[in-house]
């Protein structure tokens, strides 16, 4: 089984490359694949709602589709980001508005988490609005023993954040649990469920 791990930062080896880095141990020393995707440090477009996208794709093509790419052969994600005035990164917050809305059936019933490295504060705010990509996508959301953060201005300092460091790893001993848990469901002959049709409604008519 394979996670994609994908770095928000505009650092591509900076403090939440040293977070992400953490949760991957326990994924590779439970036999799991592994993959990093840096979305570099170039400006991303946001949605333009232009309800153009297709068959996993968004028309404008750029970092997002070739993220999508990856995600198709991923069992599980990592979002990595840095907190940004209590929030995630711009970047990062572009791209997620587009990859999940543009391909939300494939991500169904993959497990997700998210971590976030900030110098002092913001880190739960940020916590908070990316987790909400995970719970309107029918995804498991993989928890740790504390909220998935770490502290530091530099990868040296994350790495000294003792606590940090110990919430990354168990968050992969974590993510790998419950992927062998869903293969062992899957060799069993448990299959996700048929979702309902999708009933949506305003609230002003």
């Amino acid at each position: 089984m394979r996670v994609l791990l994908i770095n928000g930062s505009p650092n591509e080896h900076g403090c939440t490359e040293t977070a992400l880095r953490e949760v991957e141990k326990p994924l590779l020393e439970a036999g799991l694949e592994t993959e990093f995707f840096w979305l570099g440090s170039n400006p991303i477009s946001g949605c333009k709602a232009c309800g153009g996208c297709q068959d996993g794709r968004c028309v404008i093509e750029d970092v997002v589709n070739a993220a999508l790419e990856r995600a198709k052969l991923a069992d599980a994600y990592i979002f990595g980001s840095p907190v940004h005035y209590a929030a995630a990164s711009g970047s990062i917050t572009s791209f997620l508005d587009r990859f999940f809305y543009a391909a939300g059936k494939m991500h169904r019933y993959k497990p997700g988490a998210a971590v976030v490295s900030c110098r002092r504060g913001g880190s739960t705010a940020a916590l908070d609005q990316l987790n909400k990509y995970f719970t309107i996508s029918q995804m498991p959301i993989v928890s740790s023993q504390y909220w998935n953060m770490v502290h530091g201005n530099t990868p040296d300092e994350v790495r000294a954040d003792a606590e940090g460091m110990q919430i990354m790893r168990t968050l992969g001993r974590n993510m790998a649990w419950l992927l062998q848990c869903i293969d062992a469901g899957h060799r069993a002959g448990i299959e996700p469920i048929s979702p309902e049709t999708r009933i949506t409604t305003n609230f002003i008519r």
